[in-house]
């Protein structure tokens, strides 16, 4: 696993070139799946380099005290999850760098922790569904730049940006999703001095690296052909997304609060990119968000990329 991000990437990069090429190979390994039933194109859908489980998601989470975590930087992204009743836990962006989901159970809920690095989303999901619990893992295909999942109960597909399934049993139903949002580490332990954060999913593994360097300052996203956001947005800007709504981070970062269509967006400081400088820890400033309702209770939300966000929202607003 020493080399896998870094490998990783360089198939990314030689299939950026190939374009939809791959597409008539995807059902290659997946008897399980139903491929009768989609809700896209398959021809939209490429592959990302990895196989299936080429990207190992995380099955059975270990936590550390907030007090016994010393490896991570102060300004290095975690992904927050507060559940009333239940103590707080972060699931720092450098595993997810490797793994990209986390399959966990809160406070008697199944969730799956995901982070897609080539949209900048992190959306939590509640994993039960019509009376099961899914399981997730990592299909190593991407559509829209985007990861596509798979539960290991059906081998549905499933668009990690929003929730969704496209191919499969399960084409056409959608996961719940839970409040989570992403703050620098310090931030977090500052809060939560009880909290919980999550181990190193792998022993002796060089977490912390980032094999995307500059990517989040790049021209154009990898392995993305689709139409660019409006009104001369850059496509890598951060949005923060609620709903079919969207606002720039960069507005944010100027105004501080803004409170529009019953929702306050406000500011909560600087955090680390994740895909900038090789170490996470030294990324550049592109600060964090906090979004709630008129009573004040979290909301579910994203911080994606601005082309992520018009790829999958096409009609969606813009503030």
């Amino acid at each position: 696993m020493a080399r896998f991000s870094f490998v990783v990437t360089a198939i990314w990069m030689v299939l950026a070139s190939v374009g939809h090429a791959q597409s008539p190979y995807l059902t290659a390994g997946w008897p399980n799946t139903d491929f009768s039933k989609t809700t896209v194109d398959l021809g939209e859908i490429r592959s990302g380099g990895p196989g299936k489980d080429g990207i190992p998601a995380v099955d059975s989470p270990t936590f550390l005290k907030v007090s016994d975590e010393r490896r991570i930087g102060p300004r290095e992204p975690v992904m927050t999850v507060e559940l009333a009743g239940q103590r707080p836990r972060a699931y720092p962006i450098r595993y997810f760098m490797v793994h990209e989901i986390v399959n966990d159970v809160l406070g008697g809920i199944p969730i799956a922790v995901t982070f897609c690095p080539l949209c900048n989303s992190g959306v939590v999901f509640d994993r039960r569904l019509t009376g099961r619990t899914l399981s997730f893992g990592v299909s190593g295909n991407l559509r829209n730049s985007d990861m596509v999942m798979y539960d290991r109960q059906t081998e549905s597909w499933w668009q990690q940006a929003v929730g969704e399934g496209i191919v499969g049993q399960l084409a056409g139903r959608t996961l719940k999703q839970i409040p989570s949002w992403m703050e620098s580490w310090e931030a977090f332990k500052d809060r939560n001095p009880d909290g919980l954060v999550l181990n190193a999913p792998l022993a002796g593994y060089n977490y912390g690296s980032n094999p995307y360097v500059k990517y989040d300052t790049s021209a154009r996203p990898f392995l993305y052909d689709g139409a660019l956001p409006p009104n001369g947005i850059d496509p890598m800007a951060r949005v923060i997304r609620v709903g079919t709504r969207a606002w720039t981070m960069d507005r944010l970062r100027r105004e501080k609060t803004i409170r529009e269509h019953g929702i306050e967006l406000s500011w909560q400081g600087e955090q680390a990119s994740a895909l900038d400088s090789r170490q996470i820890g030294k990324g550049r400033n592109v600060g964090a968000v906090r979004v709630r309702d008129g009573q004040g209770r979290d909301i579910v939300h994203d911080v994606m990329f601005a082309f992520a966000f018009h790829a999958f929202h096409p009609k969606g607003t813009w503030h």
